[in-house]
């Protein structure tokens, strides 16, 4: 009876490993979609973003930023990154001064007045909570980071 049941456990793990919903990509996997990135900017481009792993509407992207974009707010969404590599800075918190409605999940304003100045290096973590103003500089030639932005526990 023994020798029977052998064949059915042996194969339970691969039937629960199709049925595993988890995103995943290895080391590799990331440094390819980054240096692919890289290589699709166009000269002057300051900015790419291209999903990593999805789950549903839910992804964590891969963002390249070589030159800094507006101060935003994401009235919604809290936003989750991870800095993979180079160096720049964030300020969050305070306000957004001349804010502008660009989309339902995204208001942009000209600067962020009264926010926290942080320097980012490789392994820093960041969570910008939902409806907090936040801005990324760049230092150097790029930041590139892996983010995600979650809908807010209040949707």
């Amino acid at each position: 009876m023994r020798l029977l049941l052998l064949p059915l456990l042996l194969a339970a793990p691969a039937a629960a490993q199709a049925a595993d919903p988890t995103g995943f990509a290895t080391s590799a996997e990331v440094k390819a979609q980054v240096q692919a990135m890289d290589k699709a900017m166009k000269p002057g481009q300051g900015f790419a973003w291209q999903p990593l792993v999805r789950d549903g509407d839910r992804s964590a992207a891969i963002e390249i930023w070589k030159k800094p974009g507006k101060p935003a707010v994401h009235p919604d969404q809290a936003e989750y990154a991870i800095v993979l590599s180079g160096a720049g800075t964030l300020i969050s918190g305070g306000t957004l001064d001349v804010s502008r409605v660009v989309k339902p999940d995204l208001t942009e304003g000209d600067r962020i007045v009264g926010g926290t100045t942080r320097r980012l290096a490789p392994g820093d973590v960041i969570l910008v909570p939902a409806g907090v103003p936040h801005w990324f500089g760049i230092t150097g030639d790029r930041l590139v980071l892996l983010g995600t932005k979650w809908p807010s526990a209040a949707k």
